[in-house]
This record gives C-alpha cells, structure tokens and sequence, in this order.
C-alpha cells in the first residue's frame, strides 16, 4: 500500500513537458509567472529550481486541496477558476506579468483519488467537480439531464460516435450512485468490436466531466485573459490533452496573430486589425518517447506557445 501512495505522490509532482516550459519561458525572466493550474506544483517547482529569485510564481487552482502544496514551496497562492483569472492574480499581485501556464484537464491525482469519482477504473461517487465553484455533480448530470441534452454532451465533449446510443442507454438504467455502476452501463451499451480499442467509457467519462465543470469555456475565456494580462513580450503556454482543448488554444493563438484581414487588392488597410500575438510554436510540441517512458499522462499532452506583441 505505501509503494502504491509513494507513486501517486511522485505522479502527483511530475510535470509534463517541464524542460520544454522553462525553455519558453527563460527570455521573459526575471519576472511573475502565473502557473493557473498549480495541482501538484510541479511545474512551478521547476521554475523555482531553475531560475531561482527570478522567477515570482503565483499558483491559481480550483481545487482546495491542491493548493496545500503552494506554501510548501513559499509561493502566493489562490483558490479559483483560471477563467477569472486577471481578479485572482491581481489579489495577490501588482507586478506585470511576464508569463502565464496553463496545464488543462484533471490530475493524476484527482483521478487516482476514487472519492473524487473522475475514474471509469475505480468505485467511487458521481462527483467530478474539480472544484466547489462546479455548477453541476456528475450525479446530477447522469441522473436528471433529459436524455437529448446528455447525447449532446456526449456528442460534443466527448466526441464519442455513439452518443445517442449510450445517453439512451444511461437514462434507461436510471438512477445510478456510483462511477462503477455507470461504467458498467456505457460498457454494455458499446458493441464488443469497440471495445478491443481503449475503455469503452472513456470518451462518455471525459464528456460528463467536462460538462460538470465547464472546462472549455473556461479555456476560451481563461486565454483571452492571459493575452491581455501579460505585459508587452510576455508568454502564455497551454498544455492539452485532447483535440478540444489544443483545438480552442490553436485558435485563439491563431487568432491573435493575425494582422489586416482586407482583401489583398486594397491600396491600404481599412480594418485597422494588427497582431497581438506571435506564435512560437508553429506545431504542438510534444513529449518525448523518453519522458513517456516515465509518465504516462505525458502521452498525449501537446505544448503550444506564443509572445504577446508589443503595445
């Protein structure tokens, strides 16, 4: 039992993609960066390590319990969503910002932890919150959400084919109390030759979690306000783990680095649009077979990057 805490301890504190963090974020030091997604503090340990006294980390993070790591580390540190995220860091700070890091989706912590009731692995609650500002319990969700409104999300979040199929057969097996009794439904909803590829709940699992917590809205608007936080040369990094996020991050980034929008046949600019961002990284980066070797999660994580313009 202890081997198995000690390991849920250390996959607590393992970050993923660290080297490649403190390489974006080395030109903009000395400096304040917001890591919005503390969890573990891994990330902020790094940097810490690293750069040492020029580096002023602010740890943000809905979950009460993970900020108990902050002051460990002698960093300011608070509770709340990183979609309010310019009135969170400046309660604690007054300092411009040179960087802010987002690392989306839930910890190997919380899903190691069964009372959470993130895992379709573990008996646990219908809960997922990932933090006491969730509008809705997974329970809720599975347990009252009209049928049409669970295949959407399904649909959407989850990006699974067989959305309709498996929200039907949820509501059908009405009312459930626990993450095993849910599992067990959408794994018998699935057909067998889907269930060879991965566990067949874990596209419904990722769906209703993301729809308790409303993770991507607070990406789009957590993005918009790292952009206008950052001081003139200033970073913001999003680290995803699946196509939804990295897709929404891809987009603002992209967004932000356009300039004129007039038709090239236009003798001058009438849209007076100019770029507020430069992407550095023109492709995700992504982890390598090695850091894989020795943390899973970083399998699937992708790493983009860009540089606020100056005003």
């Amino acid at each position: 039992m202890s081997q198995n805490r000690d390991n849920n301890d250390r996959d607590y504190h393992r970050p993923v993609l660290e080297h490649e963090v403190a390489g974006l974020l080395a030109p903009v030091l000395p400096g304040v960066v917001v890591d919005a997604t503390f969890g573990g503090g891994g990330h902020t340990r790094r940097l810490l390590d690293e750069f040492g006294e020029s580096v002023k980390v602010v740890a943000i993070d809905r979950d009460p319990a993970a900020l108990a790591n902050a002051s460990e580390l002698g960093v300011p540190a608070v509770q709340g969503n990183f979609a309010d995220l310019r009135n969170l860091v400046v309660s604690v700070t007054d300092e411009p910002v040179s960087g802010v890091l987002f690392d989306f989706g839930v910890s190997s912590h919380q899903l190691d932890q069964p009372d959470r009731g993130f895992s379709y692995r573990h008996d646990g609650p219908l809960d997922m919150r990932m933090g006491p500002d969730a509008a809705y319990t997974a329970a809720e969700v599975v347990n009252e959400w009209p049928e049409d409104r669970l295949a959407d999300a399904i649909r959407r979040f989850g990006e699974e084919p067989l959305a309709r199929r498996l929200a039907h057969a949820i509501v059908e097996g009405r009312p459930y109390q626990s993450t095993s009794q849910l599992s067990t439904v959408v794994a018998a909803a699935v057909p067998a030759a889907r269930r060879r590829a991965g566990h067949p709940a874990r596209r419904t699992f990722q769906a209703i979690r993301i729809a308790v917590n409303g993770e991507l809205d607070a990406i789009t608007t957590g993005l918009d306000s790292a952009i206008e936080l950052v001081r003139p040369q200033g970073r913001v990094l999003a680290i995803s783990y699946h196509s939804l996020e990295d897709r929404i991050v891809k987009r603002r980034f992209t967004q932000g680095a356009t300039g004129c929008t007039c038709p090239p046949e236009l003798p001058v600019c009438g849209c007076e649009n100019s770029a507020e961002l430069r992407i550095l990284t023109r492709k995700p980066i992504r982890a390598s077979a090695a850091e894989v070797e020795v943390n899973n999660r970083a399998r699937s994580a992708s790493l983009r990057a860009a540089e606020k313009v100056a005003a």
